[in-house]
This record gives structure tokens, C-alpha cells and sequence, in this order.
């Protein structure tokens, strides 16, 4: 068969629907790119080209717009309502429910609203996967390696699809030149089909995939197997989540064979193996001596207290380049405009004029109460702490100066909080350690947020609308200079953290076993680099409700929170709340804030509403343009549009 009978546009819907008018035009498909796909395979130089084409698509998770879990979720607001004309992502359409099955505001279906398609993506890796071996100028063993590298794009491309639209279509193969109308018109696959063919394909890719990287400089964000792995026990936990495992909510969700593309009926046996999975994941990833990062430099001779060098632990297990917790980073999404958007105007005295840093992504206040108190705890569950007055205002003093400045007045829901609250949130009266400033004998830097201060709304799109800010993207060694100067130090976006994966294992070690010594291990792993008792000490000691970790429920209850604390801003939270059916009961409130435009402290530390967001049914998986369904009748949408 010819190489072009494999050059069709396969992409179910869009892909044809895009460019075509009238049935007739459907059927006129003619291949724009033949001369180079015919060239492509000829010899090694070119073939690796393709190769990074296939990597290409990666979605850009280091950017405000390319990371839907951030910009179409509730973990941060930009200045969208106040100010006319400012600039938002398009999956911010969706944070506030105006997503539509007519013309989508993003679509990770089509490529749009700023997104990649991901069944172009898949073409192209089935482009890739079909013609590697005609190149002759390559041993066998760094074929089967690329062969592996493009499998596990494929697995990671159809996995980001069944995340945002549930059953998809998989495309295994594409589509000859000559395929019948009838061939093109593709159904979605049952559910557990798709996490089927995506392990599937790990497995497959697996045992042809480089323990670890021999060329760092050459092929960092190239594909382990210890990314394989983890990769694998990411899917298999997803599949075993009451999101795809047994939903009731889609019985009657068919196709047009009348096949069921849910199960109603649930498989505990799922959550078995994704503990299997995760713990021969986090075995690898021992072996090759990954483990959670933890600070130990310093800053020229500078003084760093123990809570410091706890908080710096936890920033930098981000932005540290490469280091021992990554699994897996994407060079090709650098972490810049993050950063900008996250740095308080007026941070720095000195530069009171520097237009740079843009302060724009905000936390609001069910984020910021989500983290927990020194004692690791939930605040309305820590017996020692004042939940009922956190909005009361409180006065730092001496000893409370690494993340407070001393003598200002704040609310008290700034005090007595874990580190990561500290390493991840900037505020009004709290320090901003770096920057330019790094010795706590004097010079850290502080946030001051009330109306008139620096880092208040002085210019129109440079402020927060809830008075946080997330310091958890800002390297601590950018440094703000004079007129427009701003140093960013730039990395690459962590796609998979050690973090992450211990609690994944630990979940599922839960769902299948309760609250096993094993399942304890890995949360106290995260817990102890964050800087707080164990959960069994936390509980034991300081908890309202001391028995919560002896059940399954309880122990789920704090493994959900962990993750939210933990991986908060990367992304996460979007789709964990999704998959365990959490996501109404959290997404249908207001985000709050303070009253940013009051000057004096009592005003300043009122509460008010930013947007409110609302989440129904039909908003676990997104809509299908109804152009493609239009073109593919055999393309049925997701329930509720």
C-alpha cells in the first residue's frame, strides 16, 4: 500500500468538518503534506524531526492560557470582571460557565481557543509509528526507543483527551486515502475501552525506554521509563475514580449501536491494580534515585532560619531545575509569564517604578483556607486554632518574622499556618523571600496590598483581585531592577512530581486495602517536606475528630486535602475534584476575596465576592462542537449539551 493511503486527516470531526462546506468537499481530501512526509523517513536526521513534531503537542502547562486546569478552574482569579478589555485565557470562559457545544471557547478536540489538537497529534505519532522503519540509517535499538517514546505520546495524547470529553474515539491507526464515508464516520469507544488501549500502550512502550536520560543536555524531557510508569499508575488511578468506575449518573449515555460507553456497575479490582501500579512506579523511580527535593544550599553567607530552608524545600521543588523530585519536566513549556503575572507590583521599594511584575493571578479565600495550620491539620478541625475569628486582625511580633513582618497588622488567617501556606502565598504583611533579598537579619521583602500601598491596584491590569498571590511559580533568585528590569529565572514546567505520585499510592492503597501502615507511609513522606506531624500525630494530638485516620473514609477525606495543598496552582485540582465527584459542591460558590479597595486595615480585611462559578452535570466532560457531530452522526455528545 502506498505511503499516502496513510496520510488522511483522520480526525474524526473537526478534522474534517473544519475544512469542508457539503458533503461533496467532505469527500475531497487531498493530503497537503505528501513531499514531506515522503522525505521525512529517508534518513535519521529527518526522521528525528518527526519525532520532535510528535513531542510537539505536549500541551504548554507552564503558561497562563495553555494549562486548562489552572485557567478553567477555581484556584485562581485574574482581574476579569473589574476591568474592561483585559486579556483573558479562553479556558477562563469556562471557569465561569459560559462554555458552549455550538462553538466551544477551547477544544482540545479541534485546537482551539489557544489549545493543541490532540488528534493531530495522534496522526501525526501514527505517521510516525507507520513509516520509522523505512530509515535506514539507524541501529534497531534507537528505532525501538523512538518506536517506544511515540507510544507513550499517543497513550499521554488519548489519556488528556478521556480526562476533558470522557469516551473518545481511539485512533489506533489512520485512516487509508481511500477510506468509504462510512469508515470515517468513527465512534467513541467505551470508557473502558480507552484506559484499556492507553495501558496498553504504555506497556507496550515501556520495556524499549531508557532508564534514565544518558545525554542530559541533549534529551532532557525525552520519555523514561520511570515517566512510563508513572505515567501508567496516574491512568490506572483515573480509571479506577468514581468519575470513570461505575458512574450511575451516565446510565442511558450510548451510542448509536446502543452500546453503553459507561459501566454502572463498580470494579473495586480497579483500585488493586493502580496500587500495584503506583508502587512498581515509585519503586523505579527509587531505583534511579529520584526522592522529594529538599534545600540545602545557601545564599552567600546569608542566614536562613529552619522554617526558611522548610519553605524553600517547597518552592524550589518546582522551580529547581531538574531536580531529584521530577519525574518528568517539559522543556518545551518554560515557566515565564507565570512568573510575571504572579510577582506584586511595588514589591521591591526601591523600584517602586518597575512595570514589570504583573501580580494578576489571585488565590481566592477557599484556596487560601484550604491549607492547613502548623499542626497539619484542617483549620475547623485543629482545636488549637481560632477558626471562628480568622478574620480578625492580629499584630506580628518578633518570633513570627521569617513569614510575617514585625509589628504590622494582618488577618489572623495568616498566622499559624503550615509552611506550604507560607512557600506558596504571598499577602499583605507577609515576606517575600528573594527577589534580590535574601538575608532575614533585615532585608527580606514584604508584601503591602491596602489601597495606596505598592502592591495595590495602582495601574489597570497589574494587581490581585483577592490580595494573595502566588509566590509558588517565582524562582527566589529573580530579581527585580530598575525602570522595567525584571531577572526571570526560567524552568521547565513539572509534569509529574515524586510528590504526586506517592499520593496517588497512597489513595489508591486506600481505596483498596483502608488506611494500610503503607498508605500512612507515603503521605507522612510529603507530609515530613512540608513541615508537619504526621498524620497519625497531627490527629492524635491536635484534632477535633481524632479517629478520622483509623477509616477509609477519613484517611480519604486527608488524602484529598493533602492534594490539594500539595499540588496546588499545577493544575491538579481541576481534575481530581472532577474525578472523585467533588467538583459541585466546591465549584458552586462565590470566590471571595478581601475588599482591595479599602486603605485602612478594618476595611481592607472585609470579605467580598470576586465571580461566582457554578458546576452541573453536564460539566465533567466538555462538549463536542456540534459542526462535527453535524458531519459524523455517529459522534454522540456528552450528556447535558
Amino acid at each position: 500500500m502506498k505511503l499516502t493511503k496513510y496520510i488522511f486527516y483522520v480526525l474524526i470531526t473537526g478534522m474534517l468538518a473544519g475544512a469542508l462546506s457539503s458533503c461533496k468537499k467532505y469527500l475531497d481530501v487531498t493530503p497537503d503534506n505528501i513531499a514531506t512526509i515522503e522525505n521525512a523517513f529517508t534518513m535519521r536526521k529527518e526522521a528525528e524531526k518527526y519525532l520532535f513534531t510528535c513531542y510537539s503537542y505536549l500541551p504548554s502547562h507552564g503558561t497562563i492560557a495553555g494549562n486548562i486546569g489552572m485557567a478553567a478552574g477555581d484556584e485562581w482569579s485574574l482581574i476579569y470582571p473589574y476591568v474592561a478589555g483585559a486579556s483573558q485565557p479562553a479556558a477562563f470562559n469556562v471557569a465561569v460557565g459560559l462554555q458552549n457545544s455550538n462553538d466551544p471557547f477551547v477544544s482540545c478536540w479541534d485546537g482551539t481557543g489557544g489549545m493543541k489538537s490532540m488528534f493531530r497529534a495522534l496522526r501525526d505519532c501514527n505517521i510516525f509509528l507507520e513509516n520509522i522503519n523505512r530509515v535506514p540509517d539507524m541501529e534497531t535499538s534507537e528505532k525501538n526507543r523512538w518506536i517506544a517514546e511515540v507510544k507513550f505520546l499517543k497513550a499521554y495524547y488519548h489519556f488528556y483527551l478521556v480526562r476533558l470529553y470522557g469516551p473518545i474515539p481511539l485512533i489506533r491507526v489512520n485512516l487509508p486515502i481511500d477510506a468509504t464515508t462510512e469508515q470515517t464516520r468513527v465512534y467513541r469507544d467505551p470508557i473502558d475501552t480507552c484506559f484499556n488501549y492507553i495501558t496498553q500502550l504504555l506497556d507496550e512502550a515501556k520495556p524499549d525506554l531508557p532508564d534514565l536520560l544518558s545525554n542530559l543536555a541533549a534529551e532532557q524531557g525525552r520519555i523514561t521509563q520511570p515517566i512510563c510508569l508513572a505515567m501508567k499508575a496516574k491512568v490506572l488511578v483515573y480509571a479506577a475514580s468514581p468519575l470513570f468506575n461505575g458512574n450511575a449518573d451516565y446510565k442511558g449515555f450510548t451510542d448509536n449501536k446502543n452500546r453503553a460507553l459507561f459501566s454502572i456497575q463498580q470494579d473495586d479490582s480497579k483500585w488493586q491494580k493502580a496500587a500495584a501500579a503506583c508502587k512498581e512506579a515509585i519503586d523505579m523511580c527509587h531505583e534511579q534515585g529520584m526522592k522529594l527535593y529538599v534545600y540545602t544550599q545557601s545564599v552567600a553567607a546569608n542566614y536562613l532560619s529552619p522554617q526558611q530552608y522548610t519553605e524553600m524545600s517547597i518552592r524550589n521543588a518546582i522551580c529547581d531545575r531538574w531536580n531529584t523530585e521530577q519525574i518528568w519536566a517539559n522543556p518545551n513549556s518554560m515557566v515565564n509569564d507565570l512568573q510575571l503575572n504572579s510577582i506584586p507590583r511595588g514589591l521591591d521599594p526601591q523600584y517602586l517604578d518597575n512595570t514589570s511584575p504583573r501580580g494578576q493571578l489571585a488565590p481566592p479565600l477557599k484556596i487560601v483556607e484550604n491549607f492547613y495550620t502548623k499542626n497539619g491539620l484542617p483549620m475547623n478541625e485543629d482545636k488549637t486554632y481560632p477558626y471562628s475569628t480568622r478574620y480578625n486582625l492580629r499584630t506580628a511580633v518578633t518570633e513570627e518574622k521569617t513569614d510575617l513582618e514585625v509589628g504590622y497588622v494582618t488577618a489572623v488567617l495568616n498566622f499559624d499556618r503550615e509552611p506550604r501556606f507560607y512557600a506558596n502565598l504571598g499577602f499583605d504583611g507577609g515576606k517575600w523571600y528573594g527577589q534580590g533579598k535574601y538575608d532575614e537579619k533585615g532585608t527580606i521583602l514584604s508584601v503591602k496590598a491596602k489601597k495606596g500601598q505598592a502592591a495595590s491596584q495602582q495601574v489597570q491590569f497589574a494587581y490581585s483581585t483577592t490580595g494573595y498571590w502566588i509566590k509558588k511559580y517565582v524562582h527566589f533568585q529573580d530579581v527585580i531592577g530598575t525602570s522595567s528590569t525584571l531577572t526571570i529565572q526560567q524552568y521547565p514546567w513539572p509534569e509529574f512530581r515524586l510528590a504526586d505520585l506517592y499520593l496517588l499510592a497512597a489513595e489508591a492503597m486506600n481505596e483498596a486495602n483502608g488506611p494500610t501502615p503503607d498508605a500512612l507511609s507515603y503521605i507522612n513522606l510529603v507530609r515530613a517536606r512540608a513541615g508537619i506531624p504526621s498524620v497519625e500525630n497531627a490527629w492524635t494530638n491536635f484534632s477535633t475528630n481524632p479517629s478520622k485516620p483509623t477509616t477509609k473514609e477519613g484517611l480519604r477525606s486527608i488524602i484529598h486535602q493533602e492534594r490539594y495543598n500539595e499540588l496546588a496552582f499545577e493544575g491538579q485540582r481541576f481534575y481530581d475534584m472532577r474525578r472523585w465527584k467533588e467538583a459541585p459542591a466546591i465549584m458552586n460558590a462565590p470566590l471571595t476575596g478581601w475588599d482591595i479597595q479599602q486603605s485602612t486595615t478594618e476595611l481592607y480585611y472585609k470579605t467580598r465576592t470576586i465571580f461566582f462559578q457554578t458546576f452541573s452535570l453536564k460539566d465533567y466532560f466538555w462538549p463536542i462542537r456540534e459542526r462535527n457531530i453535524t458531519v459524523n452522526r455517529n459522534l454522540v455528545q456528552n450528556p447535558g449539551w
